[in-house]
């Protein structure tokens, strides 16, 4: 199977990474945003857009709170799928696989590299729930400001998710539409990748 190219290599991570690189200087805005898809507990589904903020040597991470729409039903289901795309290089990576809390000291070192307003922010709101006005939110921004002051600790409902895929699909655009699609799929994460070539 001829994999050259931007396809070329024997690790999906390290593919994925370089693909992120090029898009960094390229895309106008968060290059590393991803459509988050999961279900509820009724299985319909939910997408929105996230920051990734790591690509591991064998996980995707990405943070928020725990106790937000999104954080429960990936504790609930243990999965979950996403897309990176970027319009300047006509590219896309989909991800599906496995997820599990990052609590630990990369979750604490991540939030502590974050800005005051944005560690505080994240102590402040309750994600998902209702809001009765921006006022409110406010009023609660200032309230954890007086209380946690200018070094807060990383909340314990706010931390990691980690998705270990199970399957990767690298997609560019083809002229005529034949674009070009490998995937790499396993039947278990300590399982060997199959790489089959799709038809676009």
């Amino acid at each position: 199977m001829d994999r050259s190219g931007i396809f070329a290599g024997d690790d999906p991570f390290a593919i994925a990474k370089s693909w992120l690189a090029e898009a960094e200087p390229v895309e106008p805005n968060d290059p590393n945003a991803i459509a988050l898809a999961t279900v509820d507990a009724e299985g319909m589904p939910n997408v929105r857009m996230v920051l990734l903020k790591d690509i591991e040597p064998a996980a995707f991470v990405f943070y928020t709170n725990y106790g937000s729409a999104k954080g429960r039903e990936l504790d609930a289901s243990g999965k979950a799928a996403f897309v990176l795309h970027w319009k300047s290089l006509r590219r896309q990576i989909r991800v599906r696989g496995l997820v599990s809390r990052e609590e630990g000291a990369p979750a604490d070192a991540y939030y502590a590299s974050r800005s005051l307003k944005s560690r505080l922010g994240a102590w402040a709101s309750d994600q998902s729930q209702p809001l009765s006005s921006r006022l409110a939110l406010m009023a609660e921004v200032a309230k954890v400001t007086a209380a946690q002051g200018a070094n807060p600790t990383r909340p314990a409902f706010w931390g990691g998710f980690r998705i270990v895929p199970l399957e990767m699909e690298f997609w560019a655009d083809g002229t005529f539409r034949l674009h070009d699609r490998f995937r790499w799929s396993r039947q278990a994460i300590d399982k060997p990748w199959e790489i089959l070539r799709l038809n676009p």
